[in-house]
């Protein structure tokens, strides 16, 4: 996916400015001398998931969209915006990262299917997403973290609720929102999951997540199972995507092994296990290979609440 959407991104911005030359494919429509074809328009259409009774609906849409992208392209090749320096940076990137991508595809190939047995395994070896998997709902206050003084923090000790958080900040005219919210134990990280679930109900803790943070109350907690046959599909994904992962980490690896790397203008400061080759940075990981992530992302979990916002979260907790 990440492919075909950087080929298009970088297909658009070369066309700017070049109108010699003839795209391939029968034409369907034309704009201003420039042909949209029925390649351009498979290519939209293979990257949309639409049943085949909608199919001709969303050609029709495609259609226009694709006219609406000529005619951007074209205004955009009248001011030169192809020859800006930020345009021709972006897409010499995205060129890079669709040959690399390309490259590493038609290494790891597809890989195998994940056995029964090892989805299996999977599941019991993680209770916490699946057999003892719990439901949270809970309250919250969202401010600014400078907002959290000695005073508010004497305030939630003694508190007896969250509203008398709320009716507190209201005598101070804090700024604050209201939320209410629901999460189960696989869209957290452990640590976070395991210390909630010692928590009383309407026991408040703060989260501090940068220049926010979030007064939080446990109003509910209950049992939310889930069978090994209802979680195949997401250990399956996820393990396809831990294959896919540890194949490009051992291709990396190698490449680096064969590689002369150097690092020019390296700063002072720089710690010199940065340099060394076959390793790789941490923050670099993508998130299928941490297995907490897993069900979180086949479950769907909002994207204002992801774990590596839980993970800052753990540390600031008070």
């Amino acid at each position: 996916m990440l492919c075909t959407g950087l080929i298009a991104m970088a297909a658009a911005l070369t066309a700017c400015g070049d109108k010699a030359e003839k795209k391939p494919g029968q034409a369907l429509a034309s704009v201003n001398g420039e042909e949209i074809t029925v390649m351009q328009l498979n290519e939209e259409l293979g990257r949309v998931n639409v049943p085949a009774a909608q199919q001709e609906a969303a050609r029709k849409q495609l259609l226009e969209s694709l006219i609406d992208r000529q005619l951007l392209q074209g205004e955009a090749a009248k001011e030169k915006l192809d020859r800006d320096p930020k345009v021709v940076q972006a897409v010499e990137r995205a060129k890079s990262l669709i040959i690399a991508q390309a490259y590493l595809q038609k290494r790891i190939g597809t890989p195998t299917r994940p056995t029964k047995e090892e989805v299996a395994a999977y599941y019991s070896q993680n209770p916490q997403f699946f057999a003892n998997r719990k439901q949270f709902d809970m309250r919250q206050l969202v401010l600014a973290t400078r907002d959290v003084s000695d005073p508010l923090k004497e305030v939630i000790n003694s508190a007896k609720s969250i509203d008398d958080v709320a009716a507190w900040l209201d005598g101070q005219k804090v700024r604050y929102a209201r939320a209410q919210l629901s999460r189960s134990s696989a869209e957290m990280p452990q640590q976070l999951s395991s210390r909630l679930q010692t928590m009383p109900k309407g026991q408040l803790f703060v989260v501090r997540e940068g220049e926010r943070s979030m007064l939080i109350s446990i109003a509910d907690m209950r049992d939310a199972p889930v069978t090994l046959e209802q979680a195949t599909p997401q250990i399956e994904q996820f393990l396809t995507n831990k294959k896919n992962k540890e194949a490009a980490d051992a291709e990396l690896k190698r490449l680096r092994t064969a590689a002369k790397i150097e690092y020019l203008n390296k700063p002072a400061d720089q710690p010199a296990a940065a340099a060394a080759p076959g390793t790789a940075a941490p923050a670099a990981a993508p998130a299928a290979a941490t297995p907490a992530a897993a069900p979180a992302d086949a479950a769907g979990a909002p994207q204002g609440l992801s774990n590596e916002s839980h993970e800052r979260g753990v540390a600031g907790m008070r």
